[in-house]
């Protein structure tokens, strides 16, 4: 972790970071990498990595507590305390009216609340030099992951670097016949699209942002040229979809928000950065055209609005099924499925509206407006930010974490649920370091 930070930091003139900076990328790199493992070296080595990147995220939340950083947010800390109370309540009367197993009450804690600390924990702690080097290697990573994408993408479905080590055959999924939905360094699909709605913000933020050398200037390119490629490649219209919109947004912005010279200088960049997506999709085009045979598929098979409705509220069949007390929190996890039948399933509803809403009963319905109220709290942070500086890199990410708390599989997935608290620790930083220099002059040498 160390080695892989250096060269990263390098970029931005500065390699030091503190101890929340140092496990945030640990747990950043285990998320990443322990697909790869599990998929082309031993799926024996899943719980063991789970359980790393777990302790790891109790021992950062022990350690900011014991710091006393929690107590520079008292309030948001204490509604946060009050919350994990109010579920850890409402699990045990769960598990006393629906006789559910204490392990599965853990597991739900788990997915419903760790990760949300852990996020929290690090925005807490992290200085303005843990955040801009996590940034970067986030950003690292990406310019890794994607060409990995691309060689899945024109690889066969049978191929070694598509395939698991313990794959039943049939099981690598496709976009289209012949053509897999690329995993990155994941073992399944959503995590590599989860993956992306991460880094995506984080990329645009660099490539806006003040250079210093050549070599800045071709790692920011690089990793927004690798974001669209890598979106393209994904076979997820959900990928796609966000990629292209969150781009839109980002330079719309920037048009409307920069002040003075800086819009000459927003509408070259603009300008460039279009003919860099053009470019991207002309050479991909036989991406593309996956792409778009995947989304007139899945048109013939569904109605595209009632499937964005249904991933936001829920499928309609989880309200006729809905109970106030709620099966049980961690009832729809993969992780719960594993522990019961040794299959990592999702028991409960497809979306995470639904899951929310069948684990948790009426505190299901508490936890969508608490997320609802915390977005827009957020957003109009960073709104106002945009407004007053000019600057959009709070923005993009809070409009990123809204698709992630409203749809990702986050108390489902385990996956997912890391990436999550990530996202929540990018957002909630974006917010306490605004005007951050990704590539800030080097200090005089004396």
């Amino acid at each position: 972790m160390t080695t892989s930070a250096r060269p990263l930091g390098a970029l931005a003139g500065q390699t030091s970071l503190t101890r929340t900076g140092y496990v945030f990328l640990s747990v950043l790199f285990i998320v990443v990498f322990e697909g790869a493992i599990r998929k082309w070296v031993t799926s024996a080595a899943t719980l063991p990595l789970i359980l790393l990147r777990d302790l790891l995220a109790v021992y950062l939340v022990f350690y900011v507590w014991k710091r006393g950083y929690f107590r520079r947010q008292k309030n948001f800390t204490l509604i946060l305390f009050a919350w994990s109370c109010c579920v850890a309540l409402w699990g045990l009367l769960q598990a006393l009216v629906n006789d559910t197993s204490p392990l599965i009450l853990l597991i739900g804690l788990r997915f419903w609340l760790l990760y949300i600390w852990f996020g929290y924990a690090v925005a807490c702690a992290m200085t303005e030099s843990d955040f801009r080097t996590a940034t970067l290697t986030a950003c690292g990573l990406l310019v890794v992951m994607a060409p990995l994408a691309v060689l899945q993408y024109y690889s066969s479905p049978a191929a070694r670097i598509n395939v698991e080590v313990d794959n039943v055959e049939g099981e690598v999924f496709t976009a289209v016949m012949g053509v897999v939905r690329t995993t990155g360094t994941f073992s399944f699909t959503s995590g590599y699209t989860t993956f992306l709605a991460v880094v995506a913000p984080l990329a645009l933020a660099i490539t806006a942002a003040r250079k210093r050398s050549l070599r800045q200037t071709v790692f920011a390119s690089v990793a927004f040229v690798l974001l669209i490629v890598g979106s393209i490649v994904s076979g997820a219209r959900s990928a796609v979809i966000f990629t292209g919109l969150l781009v839109a947004i980002y330079l719309l912005g920037r048009l409307v928000f920069s002040r003075g010279a800086d819009k000459g200088k927003a509408l070259v960049g603009t300008i460039v950065m279009l003919l860099a997506v053009v470019l991207a999709l002309t050479f991909f085009e036989a991406a593309v055209d996956t792409t778009s045979q995947r989304f007139g598929e899945a048109a013939e098979a569904e109605n595209f609005w009632e499937r964005v409705l249904t991933i936001f509220i829920g499928e309609p069949a989880i309200y006729d099924a809905f109970t106030w007390v709620g099966v049980g929190i961690g009832q729809g996890s993969n992780l719960a499925g594993f522990v019961r039948s040794g299959a990592a399933t999702f028991a409960l509803g497809e979306t995470e509206a639904g899951r929310t809403l069948m684990e948790g009963g009426l505190i299901g319905y508490l936890f969508s407006a608490l997320k609802m109220l915390v977005l827009a709290v957020g957003i109009l942070k960073s709104l106002r930010i945009a407004m007053r500086t000019g600057v959009l890199f709070p923005l993009i990410l809070w409009l990123a974490l809204a698709l992630g708390l409203l749809t990702w599989p986050g108390i489902g997935q385990l996956t997912a649920n890391a990436l999550l608290g990530i996202l929540i620790a990018f957002a909630l930083a974006s917010s306490k370091y605004p005007t951050v220099e990704f590539f800030p002059r080097k200090p005089a040498r004396r």
